[in-house]
């Protein structure tokens, strides 16, 4: 142990008990309070009369935990019922230390029962092997994407934004990405579409949050998300090939959801109690408003964006917001969202308020700021003058969430519809295009991806990038001094020779869309297939000069060298297989519950071990990859209801499920298996030790 480590053990202080507190709580030797912070609400007056001693004892409170299930997998009802059944019902009647638990509560404003909230803490779920069970089960099932981790505030925003399947969405400031997650799953609401016409394109300025941005992503395994690296204010305009033109991306949902001070989330960020301080919000508010700028500037017309922080204070939200619409001329107004989630508590925006330096100086109206603050106070950051003004912005519509309301944390969001083109910045969307409006709209649209274009980038190098079907990063040595360095993304031509093989192996649908199947790899043999939707192909082609792309597609072949011997050297993955079932017409074995139990819990199962219609098909079936599927019955209500699909391998005396670990225990237990995993060293041979029990 270093110098410095033996130092820091002598410093610290005693008693320091995280586990007695909520999930995310902790650091109790940290003082929660500041004066200057509870000076400065009362002040504004953000909280109803006679609540602000309960305000302000809410925010020294943990934050309770909060999980949401995954709204578009199929499973979703089935892992609700899990949940309700196997665990809820336990934990009703479960006393610890002659205390009775608290079962998880219900979000009574988030649809169809897919949110939750607890109040349990590490201590309590240690005391009891019912709750620790539970607990490996929510640690397992987000794993697997089945179930995330989210604040309930963090969970409104994209319920706001109205989702259609067909909407190309703009995720500006998205890491770590709970709030994309949502994104994704509204756009896959109908399970048995496998390529909805929409996509995410979600972007941060951090690379390196972009990462936990693609592992987010990733779990919920869609063809139809991109992750990019850019700084949100200046994001680029991208253009699309729309019937041979060239055409610019309009968004018809954009979500902006700020960098900020972060002063509602002091139930979980202990720090922000010390660190807190006015100057926080006066340094953050152009950058927002430069944001949100861009936001709208990409927006289609007749489209909405959500504009959020997770900050009560009216600098970096009502201001923002009064900023925007004036900027706009009428261009952009604030939605009514009163009724859009019925159960949700929230106080109405302000129409006034006032700016406190540092130092605890006032000030109401920029004609009174001193010259020499004018680099750090700004005229937007101050309410609109003039009363008509500002009663046609309707700022009471935008929706402020306090803490002691519905215990959680502080957050703000208003809801923002385009009327018309920007008056800056008049461009035409597509559909006004199409009408050939606005006098030579086309030359407008080639001249704005000019301006938007990285120097030295041309519509030339673009059309000769199209041509090659390669979407490689820009060669630029600036990205890469900032960690930006990916592989390309190379589109598959319709008569490559890969095709040949997986055609008559999978008995390929005549529909299935090869050109949207891409590798990552310029040279040598492909090692892994993806796939992204039509879309999304557009949007990576026509813009690989202009887009730093860090990840996007979902794999759905993985080379493996001994299925050449059995005529193909592509098994499928597991991860694409609800993407590309619907285009495999051979190679499927369909099977039953117990035989999905047998597949899952035993590691090369004689094909014996099948039940007889499942042993009779995979008897027909040469070696190689397979599908095993599962269709639920109506009329057995005690089978799961929900379609299943795993990757397999049909060897030679034995068949086995490539199926990684956690995706095993979900599917276990949709079937009414109870699985844990015991506390030993994983086994080699199969990745985990578990304990099944029916």
């Amino acid at each position: 142990m270093g110098k410095r480590s033996r130092q820091r053990q002598k410093n610290q202080t005693p008693g320091r008990d995280r586990d007695s507190a909520g999930w995310g709580a902790g650091y109790a030797d940290i003082v929660k309070e500041n004066k200057l912070f509870e000076h400065y609400y009362k002040e504004q007056g953000l909280v109803p009369e006679g609540e602000f001693e309960q305000f302000m004892e809410a925010m020294r409170e943990p934050l309770p935990a909060t999980i949401r299930i995954t709204g578009y997998k199929s499973h979703a009802k089935e892992i609700l019922h899990c949940l309700k059944e196997k665990y809820f019902k336990d934990i009703q009647d479960l006393e610890i230390d002659g205390q009775k638990i608290e079962a998880p509560q219900a979000l009574s404003w988030y649809p169809d029962e897919q949110a939750w909230h607890t109040n349990m803490s590490r201590k309590i779920i240690r005391k009891s092997p019912l709750l620790e069970k539970f607990h490996q089960f929510l640690v397992s099932e987000t794993e697997s994407g089945n179930i995330s981790r989210q604040e309930a505030v963090s969970m409104i925003p994209p319920l706001l934004m109205k989702i259609e399947p067909h909407h190309k969405i703009l995720d500006m400031c998205a890491a770590p990405g709970s709030k994309t997650a949502q994104l994704i799953e509204m756009l896959h609401a109908d399970m048995d579409v496998p390529f909805p016409e929409g996509f995410v394109i979600a972007n941060d300025v951090d690379n390196k949050r972009c990462y936990l941005l693609v592992h987010q992503a990733k779990r919920l395994n869609s063809p139809c998300i991109m992750v990019v690296n850019h700084d949100a204010s200046c994001i680029p305009t991208l253009q699309i090939d729309s019937n041979g033109k060239k055409d610019i991306l309009f968004y018809d949902r954009v979500l902006c959801d700020v960098p900020c001070s972060g002063d509602g989330t002091m139930r979980k960020n202990i720090d922000v109690w010390k660190k807190w301080t006015t100057s926080n919000s006066l340094h953050l508010h152009g950058l927002q408003l430069r944001i949100a700028v861009r936001g709208v500037e990409q927006l289609a017309v007749g489209g909405r964006m959500v504009y959020s922080t997770c900050s009560l204070n009216p600098v970096e939200d009502e201001a923002v917001i009064a900023a925007l619409l004036e900027k706009s001329e009428g261009a952009l107004e604030l939605a009514d969202s009163s009724a859009d989630l019925p159960g949700l508590k929230w106080m109405p925006g302000v129409t006034s308020w006032k700016l406190m330096t540092k130092e605890g100086q006032w000030f109401s109206d920029w004609s009174v700021v001193p010259s020499s603050r004018h680099t750090q106070i700004r005229p937007t950051m101050f309410p609109p003058k003039d009363p008509e003004k500002l009663a046609s912005m309707h700022l009471e519509r935008c929706m402020r969430i306090l803490p002691h309301h519905q215990n959680t944390g502080g957050f703000f969001v208003a809801v923002l519809v385009k009327k018309a083109p920007m008056p800056w910045n008049k461009r035409y969307p597509k559909s006004t295009m199409e009408r050939g409006e606005g006098g030579g709209p086309e030359e407008k649209v080639d001249r704005e991806v000019e301006e938007d274009a990285p120097k030295g980038a041309s519509l030339a190098q673009e059309a000769t990038t199209k041509q090659d079907g390669v979407c490689g990063p820009p060669p630029s040595k600036k990205m890469k001094l900032f960690g930006y360095k990916e592989d390309p993304f190379v589109f598959l031509t319709e008569d490559d020779p890969v095709f040949t093989t997986i055609q008559s192996f999978y008995d390929l649908s005549p529909d299935f869309p090869k050109l949207n199947v891409l590798t990552r790899t310029h040279e040598g043999k492909k090692r892994h297939l993806y796939m992204v939707s039509k879309e999304l192909r557009n949007v990576l082609l026509n813009n690989s000069e202009r887009m730093k792309v860090i990840n996007t597609g979902v794999k759905v072949w993985s080379r493996n060298s001994d299925g050449e011997a059995f005529g193909c050297a592509f098994r499928l993955a597991q991860e694409g297989i609800y993407t590309l079932q619907p285009y495999i017409r051979s190679r499927i074995i369909q099977v039953s519950v117990e035989d999905i139990k047998v597949l899952l819990t035993q590691e090369n199962p004689f094909l014996s071990k099948l039940e007889d219609d499942a042993h009779a098909q995979a008897k027909k079936l040469g070696m190689g990859s397979i599908v095993l599927k599962y269709i639920p019955n109506p009329n057995n209500l005690t089978e799961p209801q929900c379609p299943i699909q795993l990757c397999g391998w049909r060897g030679k005396t034995s068949i086995r499920a490539f199926v990684p670990r956690n995706e095993r225990f979900h599917y276990l237990r949709m079937l009414g298996v109870e699985v844990f995993r015991d506390k030993q060293e994983p086994n080699p041979s199969n990745g985990y030790i578990s304990v099944v029990k029916n």
